[in-house]
Parts: structure tokens; C-alpha cells; sequence
């Protein structure tokens, strides 16, 4: 008779918002316009975002969406849906949906929310042995992520200097192995770019595929390390680009920036320390460029990055009808011919995603994941997505954007209200409406923010030629490549010189 296993006793140790602000107070190493920052959680130039995750963290324990964002996974932590690895295409699904709630709290506009990084951490469930020696870090880590829904933030790429160069050459930049005692690891370079960090708990180090491509045994050792770190080490430091929230002068001015600008930061350690429990990948340059492909890694941040932009599509297909609607050109054929546009791109995202969850394969120890060939095709067609819906807006709401207030102080004088009510009233909207709606349009397309967001979704994913290569190459891979050839050949012989060869 096989003895049964009693399943472990359920855990709840997931942070709330209040715990999440508070975790921020670590004595972090934040640098923002030549001060060090004592506390991101009040800092004018992180505040409100933290405050917008603090919320994504009250929703877990929220009774009415709790049973929507979370779960309890083998080892009895009640977790987020997509913190735990999934088993079958119904749990990946329930993860799908756990991501787009999330999303839908910030309208698509954060895209590297805690459940960004949890596209690696929960493949560590039963991935760990891939580390080896290290797996039993690797596993550590995935309870400790799993179990409190930590929030972290990774690095991959080089710093843009010297990028011709050997990495080797470049090690005073570029993050190296300084030495290593009983206790742990030294390390020293940067890493760019740390969108969000600032409100992160720890820093997921390591090589992006093309990176490591060009990487070397015996040569580059000393760089081939992968390995996690609090933001609190002595040692890291973030140096943080312009604060777009603490820019805003007002909500009414800019709602998104004031609060869903995820602050991207340069990395740099300085001699940091690494304890070894905290290493999965030393000097072995195999295993660093392994993990990308091998972790299931892409599959899974590829659908919570395409979920996302399916979010943030829906808020742009909603703000181009507004737009048109009061711009009184919501009925002009082009106008519903760019509306339809976006509309179908919408659709375009959520059917990727559907296909990612409804199809997956296997993944590693008895889970699944997205299929690879779906992930690179969302990838390579999100990349481009976003460029083509601000081409719309510019082309079709023309200079409705800039036909605005200076700011809502014109709004409360009382000497020009009565001219701003005759002249700024939008079609069927009174100007105080028509004025905030494209102040939305505005931060949302126009701004500095929406700059920074073009780029952000443009080099999201990796440089545009490597999203083509891969496609291509994991299509030679597994046999795609092939079949189409062969499609092609059986074509070719229903026929020769004399003519049909088949009936």
C-alpha cells in the first residue's frame, strides 16, 4: 500500500501594502538629482508609484480579488497565480488572468510589476537543478519569492561603451568577478537598465542570449556569473534617471506620469559582496548561457509583457474613441479606419496570449509554458505595436493635443473660465472635460513620459534585429523550417516538364 503524502499546511505570508512600503526602508543606496534618497516610499520621485504597487499587494488579500490573483502552490505558500509554476494550460490561464487584474490597476502602464520578474523565479520551483551546485539557492530563492510575492528587478545588458570590444577588455565597466573568500563573492561594473528598482527588493544579475553568444571558456570565466542581490548590499547603488512623477505638477496635468512612472535606473556595483547563498552560476560560461533558453524564462515574460500591452491597448483604443468623440471627427471614415486599426492590434495581443495559454508545452518538471514559437512571434509583433498607435494619434487627432490650458489655474479664473467654457468646449463635453481628456492624450502620447514609454515598448524585448533571428532560428530548430521546405518540395513535385505528375 502507498503511503500517502499529506499535502503541506498552508501559508500566507504575502506582503501587504503597508508591509511593502515599510520593506523599502533598508537603507538602499538611491541616488536622484545629487542626493541619496533616505526613503523611496515618500521621495517625491517614487511616492505615488510605490503607493500604485502597495495597492497591486492589497488586492491579494482583498476578499473580492483574492481568489482572482492568488493560489497555494506545492510548498503550501498562498502566492500570486503567476509566482508558482504552472501544471496545465487551465492553471497557466488562471495566471493570464491574475496578470491582466494587476494591469488593469495601473491601465497597462507598468510593465515591470512584481509579476514581471516572477516570469523567471517561479520556474526555480523545478528548474533548481539546472544550477547544480547552486540549485539548492536557486529553490530558496523561489520560496522566499513565492511565499512573500517579492518584488524584483533584473539586469541583463552592458553598459553602452566599448561594445566592440571583448567583454574581457571591458571589465572595469562590465560586471566582473573581483574575488571570492569562504563567505561569498566580490563583484564590480554596472548593468543597465533597472527599470523600477528603486521600489524593488532584490536584483535578479545576469547575460542576456546575445551577450552571452559572443562569450568565451577560459577566457571570459570571470564574467560569467549569474546571481542575485538585495537592494540594500553594501557596495550597489542606483543612479537614477529624470523623475517624470515628481516633474508632474498635478494629476489633472499628467495622470500617468504622476503615478505609473517606473523610474529606470543604472546599477553599479562596487566591490558589492555576494554571499554564496545567493550565487547560481559561477565562472562557468555554459551554464550563463544556458539559463535564457533553459529556464522557460522567455516563454513566461512574454506572456506577462503581452498581457500588459493587451491592457494598454484597450486603454488607447478607448482613448482615440474619446478623443475623436469630443474632437467631433469620431464618424470621418479615416478616423474609424484608425480607431479599427487599434482595435484590431488589441485583439491582435489577447489572441497571442490566448494561444500561449491554451497551447503551451512542456516545461521543466512537470509544468508547462507558453510555446516558444508563439512568445517570439508576440515578442517580434509588440515591439512594434506601440510606434504604430502613436503614428495614429498624430495622424488623426492632429493638433487637437496642443488646443489646451497652461494649467488648471486657468481653469479657476474667474476672469477667463467664461472664455475657456465658450472656446476649449469640446463635441457634446463641456471644456473642463474636453481639457482633461487631452491632457490624458497628451501624457499618454506627447510627454516626456510617453517618450520614455515609446522606447521602453520599442527595446523591450531586445534589439529588433535578435527578435528576427530568434524566430528564424528556433524555427530551423524544431523542425518548422523544415516542414515549410518540404511544403514547398512536395508542391514542386506534382509536376515536371511533361506536365502534372499526380491526378
Amino acid at each position: 500500500m502507498t503511503a500517502t503524502v499529506a499535502a503541506p499546511a498552508e501559508t500566507n505570508a504575502m506582503f501587504t501594502g503597508d508591509e511593502f512600503l515599510a520593506s523599502l526602508a533598508d537603507g538602499r543606496e538611491v541616488w536622484f538629482d545629487g542626493e541619496k534618497v533616505s526613503d523611496v516610499a515618500t521621495h517625491p520621485a517614487f511616492a505615488n508609484a510605490a503607493r500604485t504597487v502597495a495597492g497591486m499587494y492589497d488586492a491579494l488579500h482583498d476578499p473580492e480579488t483574492a481568489d482572482v490573483l492568488t493560489t497555494v502552490d506545492r510548498f503550501g505558500h498562498r502566492t500570486h497565480r503567476f509566482f508558482a509554476p504552472s501544471y496545465s494550460a487551465e492553471e497557466l490561464r488562471g495566471a493570464r488572468g491574475a496578470i491582466e487584474h494587476w494591469q488593469r490597476m495601473a491601465y497597462g502602464w507598468m510593465g515591470r510589476t512584481p509579476d514581471y520578474k516572477a516570469a523567471f523565479m517561479a520556474q526555480l520551483a523545478e528548474g533548481h537543478a539546472y544550477y547544480r551546485e547552486y540549485g539548492a539557492n536557486a529553490l530558496e530563492w523561489y520560496k522566499q519569492s513565492a511565499a512573500k510575492v517579492l518584488f524584483m528587478n533584473h539586469v541583463l545588458i552592458d553598459p553602452p561603451v566599448d561594445r566592440a570590444a571583448e567583454r574581457i577588455d571591458v571589465r572595469d565597466v562590465f560586471v566582473s568577478l573581483d574575488r571570492s573568500d569562504d563567505n561569498g563573492i566580490y563583484v564590480s561594473g554596472a548593468k543597465m537598465v533597472a527599470t523600477g528598482s528603486a521600489l524593488t527588493h532584490a536584483t535578479f544579475v545576469a547575460v542576456n542570449s546575445g551577450v552571452a553568444a559572443r562569450m568565451e571558456p577560459g577566457r571570459d570565466d570571470d564574467m560569467a556569473l549569474v546571481f542575485i542581490t538585495d537592494m540594500n548590499t553594501p557596495g550597489v547603488k542606483l543612479i537614477c534617471r529624470p523623475s517624470y512623477e515628481a516633474a508632474a505638477r498635478s494629476p489633472f496635468e499628467a495622470p500617468l506620469a504622476s503615478r505609473f512612472d517606473e523610474n529606470d535606473a543604472v546599477v553599479v556595483f562596487e566591490e558589492a559582496f555576494i554571499p554564496w547563498e545567493n550565487v547560481l552560476v559561477y565562472r562557468d560560461v555554459a551554464l550563463a548561457k544556458g539559463f535564457y533558453a533553459e529556464s522557460g524564462f522567455f516563454n513566461r515574460y512574454n506572456l506577462q509583457g503581452s498581457t500588459r500591452l493587451a491592457v494598454k491597448l484597450d486603454f488607447a483604443a478607448g482613448l482615440l474613441l474619446r478623443a475623436t468623440e469630443a474632437a467631433g471627427t469620431r464618424n470621418f471614415r479615416a478616423v474609424e479606419a484608425a480607431i479599427g486599426e487599434i482595435i484590431a492590434m488589441r485583439e491582435t495581443v489577447w489572441a497571442l496570449t490566448t494561444a500561449m495559454v491554451a497551447e503551451p508545452e512542456p516545461g521543466i518538471g512537470g509544468t508547462v509554458v507558453p510555446r516558444l514559437q508563439t512568445a517570439a512571434a508576440a515578442r517580434l509583433f509588440n515591439t512594434n505595436a506601440w510606434s504604430r498607435v502613436r503614428e495614429l494619434f498624430e495622424c488623426y487627432l492632429a493638433g487637437a493635443p496642443i488646443y489646451t490650458v497652461s494649467s488648471p489655474a486657468d481653469l479657476d479664473a474667474a476672469e477667463l473660465r467664461p472664455t475657456i467654457d465658450r472656446y476649449f468646449r469640446g463635441t457634446g463635453v463641456d471644456a473642463e472635460r474636453r481639457i482633461k481628456l487631452f491632457k490624458l492624450v497628451w501624457d499618454a502620447l506627447y510627454s516626456e513620459f510617453a517618450g520614455r514609454h515609446a522606447l521602453y515598448e520599442r527595446n523591450y524585448a531586445g534589439n529588433q534585429e535578435q527578435q528576427r533571428l530568434d524566430v528564424l532560428g528556433w524555427a530551423e530548430a524544431r523542425g518548422d523550417a523544415d516542414r515549410m521546405r518540404a511544403m514547398v518540395d512536395d508542391c514542386m513535385a506534382d509536376y515536371d516538364l511533361n506536365g502534372w505528375v499526380t491526378g
